[in-house]
């Protein structure tokens, strides 16, 4: 039986819910074996905060007809930093 994980999960929670669903943790052990860790993900994260804070103040200076496509593209850039936080976190464990 699986459990329902909440963002607030205690950490044995989580460990449960892995055990109960091995399929959850198979894209962490692939990159895990890839050699990408924790540290990695969080800067990429970092940087993609700085990359879209670059691309916002870019948009600011370009032409009107330019600015939608300008500013859509740094708040597509601006949902990256959470996922690759979340996946560093998932990567953290196996470390």
């Amino acid at each position: 039986m699986n459990t329902v994980i909440s963002w607030y999960s205690n950490p044995d929670t989580v460990v449960r819910h892995e055990r109960t669903n091995p399929e959850a943790r198979m894209v962490v052990r692939l990159l895990h074996r890839a050699g990408v860790r924790s540290a990695h993900l969080h800067l990429a994260s970092l940087g993609a905060v700085g990359l879209c804070v670059t691309l916002w103040v870019r948009a600011k200076t370009i032409d009107q007809e330019q600015r939608g496509n300008a500013e859509r593209r740094a708040l597509f850039v601006g949902l990256w930093p959470p996922t690759l936080w979340l996946i560093g976190e998932s990567l953290r464990r196996p470390e």
